[in-house]
Order: C-alpha cells, then sequence, then structure tokens
C-alpha cells in the first residue's frame, strides 16, 4: 500500500516535469519501471549514448530501496564504468541497505546515475567482472559491496 501511493505520487510528478536527459520508458505497473537516462555533458565514454535502467520495487518501497540495473538491448548498452559490472549491477551506495534513505526516488536515482556517468573517466569495469558476472547468483539488493573507492 505504501509503495503504490508512494509511486503513483512520483510518476504524476516525473509526468509533470522531468529532468534534461532522463525518459520515462515504460511504468505499466507499480512493481517495474523502465528509464532511459543520458549523459549531457561532452563526456567522450557517453557522448550520444542512451542507457536503459530497470526499477524493481518491493512492497516496502521507499523504506527499502528499489533494485536498480542498467539492461541492455539493441540500442542501450551497459555503460563502461569501474563500478558498472557488464551485467549491469550497480555498485553505488545509494542502492545498498546502508546507503538508502526513503527521501530518495526514482528521480533522484536517475540523477545520481547521471552525475556517476558524468565524473568517469575510465573505460573499465570493476575488478574482477568476469568472476562476478559468472558466478554472482544473489540479487543486486542482496550484495554486499564494499565502498571504498569515492573518485569515480
Amino acid at each position: 500500500m505504501l509503495a503504490s501511493k508512494r509511486l503513483q505520487k512520483e510518476l504524476l510528478k516525473m509526468h509533470a516535469h522531468l529532468p534534461p536527459g532522463i525518459d520515462i520508458v515504460s511504468t505499466d505497473d507499480l512493481k517495474e519501471w523502465l528509464m532511459d537516462i543520458r549523459v549531457l555533458d561532452p563526456n567522450p565514454l557517453y557522448q550520444n549514448e542512451v542507457y536503459r535502467l530497470k526499477f524493481s520495487f518491493s512492497k516496502s518501497y521507499p523504506i527499502e530501496a528499489p533494485e536498480v540495473v542498467f539492461v541492455q538491448d539493441t540500442n542501450r548498452p551497459i555503460p563502461w564504468h569501474p563500478h558498472i559490472y557488464s551485467n549491469g549491477i550497480i555498485c553505488l551506495d545509494l542502492l545498498d541497505r546502508q546507503g538508502w534513505s526513503p527521501v530518495h526516488n526514482v528521480e533522484s536515482i536517475c540523477v545520481s546515475l547521471q552525475s556517476m556517468l558524468t565524473g568517469n573517466t575510465k573505460k573499465e569495469r570493476p575488478p574482477g567482472d568476469d568472476n562476478f558476472v559468472k558466478y554472482n547468483t544473489q540479487r543486486p539488493r542482496d550484495i554486499n559491496f564494499l565502498f571504498h573507492d569515492n573518485s569515480v
């Protein structure tokens, strides 16, 4: 009940106004949304690219963070970034249990991810990406990442 009310409210606000570079793709239900983001500055790593995010909401949203991953399709790659695995899983404290706060919302997550990409200068994956993608069996919200690199 709390999740559906909050998501309906967020959706109304987003339909009225979204920051530049953020677009609603699909909000057919209150369990999963698709959003597109673009980096607006001239960062050559991300110039002219559009990235798709999948938000999955539990019944405990906004008390619990949504699960957010980048998804790949024919026109939307997974962005290269030292905190984004090649399967789309994002290592970001904002999405972690300890870093999440109910004051955040879909829009603020999109803006945070835009900012994270904007500041990046490294076309690389996190250390151990191949093994992580091959062997990880946990859902993104259940992974306990160690947040030690604030430079990207």
